[in-house]
């Protein structure tokens, strides 16, 4: 349930320009949580990395359940994406900062995906949505 919740404010936060563009009265409620947007940006990135190689290992499960596979690549592809683009100023300070050839690939790479941050944003929090209501029904059923 925790990693659903942090996806959908990460996507909320990657998505917050459309989203306060569209109703203003969201921007109080985002500005509560822009401080942590670093770290919920770190935690979504090693999360998504964590949920790649997942969906390597777990290769076989594309034939058995081909919609589960896809729902954990994309939930992987859109926690690394947001990730990355809420935590770069964290990860570029402690991973990126002593090597000046990486923070400038880590730095163009961000140039790139700023580009889809919005359409980011929003695939992690429907997939964070899914998650959470996958969770639900599994514990139900």
């Amino acid at each position: 349930m925790l990693s659903g919740i942090i996806t959908i404010i990460g996507g909320i936060l990657a998505a917050s320009g459309f989203i306060i563009a569209k109703k203003p009265n969201a921007k109080e409620l985002i500005d509560k949580i822009v401080p942590y947007q670093g770290w919920i940006g770190v935690v979504m990135f090693f999360w998504g990395i964590w949920e790649i190689i997942g969906c390597i290992r777990g290769l076989s499960l594309l034939s058995v359940a081909p919609l589960i596979w896809i729902f954990w690549l994309l939930s992987g592809i859109a926690d690394l994406g947001v990730g990355f683009l809420l935590g770069f100023a964290l990860i570029s300070k402690y991973a990126l900062s002593k090597d000046a050839t990486a923070l400038a690939k880590g730095q163009e790479l961000r140039g790139k995906l700023v580009k889809v941050q919005i359409p980011l944003g929003f695939l992690a929090i429907v997939m964070g949505a899914v998650y959470i209501v996958m969770r639900i029904l599994i514990r139900v059923a």
